[in-house]
């Protein structure tokens, strides 16, 4: 539930971002202002193209907009360089992919320990089983990426993302590459985490399903919030 006491966790004034194909400069996002507050859900919506992508990057400091301004927890992105805004996301930013993203050299649990290692937690074994337990994969800890299904691989994620604790989650197509059965476990447990750890979740999907789990809805439409919506 969102907390209406607090400070916005992010917040963007009149973003936009442009790129040069050629001659010509291309506007991918225009005069983007949203307000995100700690326990949001927060689901952005629109067209293929529509610039979901981007303006997920943009919010969570991997890139950086041609124009405006992006606040996250009281430190202006825009201001940074790549190594100030990775240490602006260091411990209050997690990220799910469409792709997973896992190592592959890596197992189960040692994907999941991995950013818990370079957090310096403590006991990183314990917490990472900790996690492969509530994502319902004990049994897989010690196998490979190529040894899971899409759908386990997609858990193994969402358990990293959630084991070091972030403030506010980015997903982008969590359910993209699953099927629709397994698109719908992903859901369920993507929000009970979400719920468990009381965490602000922007995800970026095609999936009304998964959107309409969601606080919130920002539809974008040719670059531009075309609408935002209460889903709840």
């Amino acid at each position: 539930m969102t907390d209406q006491t607090s400070q916005p966790i992010l917040t963007a004034v009149q973003v936009s971002k442009q790129v040069v194909s050629g001659d010509a400069i291309l506007p991918i996002l225009t005069d983007i202002s949203l307000s995100i507050n700690p326990g949001d859900t927060i689901a952005i919506i629109g067209s293929s193209g529509s610039g979901k992508s981007t303006l997920l990057s943009l919010l969570a400091g991997l890139d950086l907009p041609s124009a405006g301004s992006i606040n996250l927890q009281g430190q202006e992105l825009t201001l940074l360089d790549e190594d100030g805004r990775a240490k602006a996301r260091a411990g209050v930013v997690g990220f799910v992919f469409q792709s997973f993203h896992l190592i592959p050299s890596l197992t189960a649990l040692e994907n999941i320990m991995l950013p818990l290692e370079l957090a310096a937690a403590n006991n990183p074994v314990q917490q990472a089983a900790n996690y492969l337990e509530k994502v319902g994969l004990t049994k897989r800890a010690h196998h490979y990426p190529n040894q899971l299904s899409g759908g386990e691989q997609q858990r193994v994620a969402i358990a990293r993302a959630f084991a070091c604790q972030p403030k506010i989650l980015f997903a982008d197509e969590p359910t993209g590459n699953l099927d629709k059965q397994t698109g719908l476990q992903i859901t369920k447990l993507l929000f009970d985490l979400n719920t468990q750890q009381q965490t602000t979740l922007v995800l970026v999907t095609h999936d009304e399903y998964l959107a309409q789990h969601c606080q919130r809805q920002i539809k974008l439409e040719d670059g531009r919030i075309k609408k935002c919506f209460q889903t709840r």
